[in-house]
């Protein structure tokens, strides 16, 4: 019962802190010159820009481009609840607030099309190249031959069952991947990729080729 009525106080909390937030970007776009239903789309686009940004952190983890916008969209949020605070005559708004009011569909239309757009970085293509070391000389000595033991023989592994569904999304991964690199896909960025095992990922990689 703790554990409901904390959930239940932060999402009033939250409730409470989005509806003035809305209201303070609202009435500085009004005094901007955005009257009428404009003043009220200003609002839905930050905070929409906050959201989509916030996803892209939670989904791809953390990234320059996210940060970047949710940077951009919470000092939006701030600044309207600082400036109708009484630190801007709103009956005389300056010059670079009307610039910036006027000016931020095209910021936000921007930056949720690059959140949008922007392919996240794999971890198999994130990882740093290690240079091979450089091997020991070779002895020349020619060591007596000495009979080789006998080995089983070994039994191949049976193949692993792949769904065609998973086949199928796997390709577009590959195609994706190539058009993006304009290198084929290797099998351990699409076992990281998908989220499979490695020898499922090498029965979806000989499939595929």
């Amino acid at each position: 019962m703790t554990s409901k009525l904390r959930v239940d106080a932060v999402l009033v909390q939250a409730l409470i802190a989005g509806a003035l937030s809305f209201a303070h970007l609202h009435d500085l776009a009004a005094a901007a010159g955005q009257t009428g239903w404009k003043a009220w789309a200003y609002p839905v686009s930050v905070d929409l820009l906050l959201v989509a940004a916030w996803r892209r952190l939670r989904s791809d983890g953390s990234s320059r481009l996210a940060w970047c916008w949710f940077l951009v969209s919470l000092f939006a949020s701030l600044g309207a609840n600082v400036a109708t605070a009484g630190f801007l005559d709103l009956a005389h708004p300056p010059g670079w607030l009307r610039f910036g009011v006027a000016g931020w569909p095209a910021v936000a239309f921007l930056g949720g099309t690059l959140l949008a757009h922007s392919p996240a970085p794999t971890a198999a293509e994130s990882r740093p190249v290690v240079e091979p070391e450089p091997t020991e000389s070779v002895s020349t000595e020619v060591e007596p031959t000495r009979p080789a033991p006998t080995t089983a023989l070994s039994v191949p592994a049976p193949p692993v069952p792949v769904p065609a569904a998973l086949v199928e999304h796997a390709r577009k991964l590959a195609d994706d991947h190539h058009a993006r690199t304009g290198h084929p896909i290797d099998t351990e960025t699409l076992r990281a990729r998908l989220g499979v095992p490695a020898p499922m990922a090498d029965a979806i990689a000989a499939q595929l080729s």
